[in-house]
């Protein structure tokens, strides 16, 4: 059966001649936009529209089938003008890309309070940044900036990489070894160790081992584990190497379940940045979530 919200993205998609004009007239997100039209072009058999780079040009089916629905959905419109409440508005919906131990770390704890509506992306941040580009995302954090005109880069805190240890690691040969400055027997130390990682740190060790010892690390780790969250509670109170961010295991040093045992010479870090298209729609609701994400970093 068929949706009547289709034949509403349909129109904003006719209007505005872009998926991004659509998704930003309705007041949700670009992926729900393509899903309408494809559901729409599925159900009646017909392509629509013509993709030409960003714009979306009607088919001839296309403009025949706009002239026949264009009439009877001003009417629908114009009855819900006239019989919704009056106090009644559409609520934005704002959709931000981070990483997911960002996101557990700064917004869940808030995310049933937000006065709007909101989509969550994970994802590499060269694939955030692009979407933010096309307007599938209104807001990324990222540690990244792109060559884009059409973005800004607001930086607001930063992060150093360093070497965590589970608090029963014992690192006096590490200090000794440090002391003497011999890099051969540390690496040796190192490599002793039982080692964490996920499927997406690699380019955390990747540096460090390349800024510290001017050389790509020569193992995998021990164990590979979902996300850096899930490395930092398989470190607190044992045994065991990770190299991670160090702000994703603040509380957990805080609280002595693990250890910075190495911040590295010299020093990793990196900063963070909002980045936002210069023309946003939605810049209360952005700001909003900077605010919250600012307070916990």
């Amino acid at each position: 059966m068929v949706n009547l919200e289709w034949y509403r993205t349909f129109k904003a998609i006719y209007k505005t001649g872009t998926l991004t004009g659509a998704a930003q007239s309705l007041f949700i997100s670009q992926p729900g936009v393509s899903l309408h039209l494809s559901s729409l072009e599925s159900y009646i058999g017909y392509k629509l529209f013509d993709r030409t780079g960003r714009k979306m040009v009607p088919t001839e089916k296309g403009k025949v089938f706009y002239n026949f629905i264009i009439e009877a959905l001003a009417k629908l419109e114009d009855a819900e003008k006239n019989f919704q409440r009056s106090t009644e508005k559409h609520t934005p919906t704002i959709s931000v890309g981070m990483c997911f131990e960002t996101f557990q770390m700064t917004l869940e704890p808030y995310v049933s309070s937000l006065p709007f509506n909101l989509i969550i992306q994970f994802g590499e941040y060269p694939e955030m940044l692009e979407n933010l580009d096309k307007g599938i995302l209104d807001l990324i954090i990222t540690p990244q900036t792109g060559t884009t005109t059409n973005i800004e880069h607001e930086p607001f805190s930063s992060e150093r990489i360093v070497l965590l240890g589970g608090i029963h690691v014992n690192q006096d040969e590490f200090n000794e070894l440090l002391e003497k400055g011999d890099k051969n027997k540390i690496l040796d130390w190192l490599n002793q160790h039982k080692w964490y990682g996920t499927t997406g740190d690699m380019e955390h060790l990747r540096r460090f081992w390349q800024l510290n010892f001017n050389k790509y690390p020569d193992f995998r780790p021990n164990y590979i584990v979902p996300n850096i969250n899930s490395i930092v509670r398989c470190l607190s109170g044992s045994n065991g190497l990770a190299v991670i961010p160090n702000h994703l295991g603040k509380k957990e040093i805080e609280d002595e379940q693990v250890k910075v045992i190495w911040e590295g010479s010299p020093l990793l870090e990196n900063t963070l940045y909002f980045a936002t298209r210069k023309k946003n729609l939605y810049t209360e609701e952005t700001q909003a979530i900077k605010e919250l994400i600012r307070k916990v970093m």
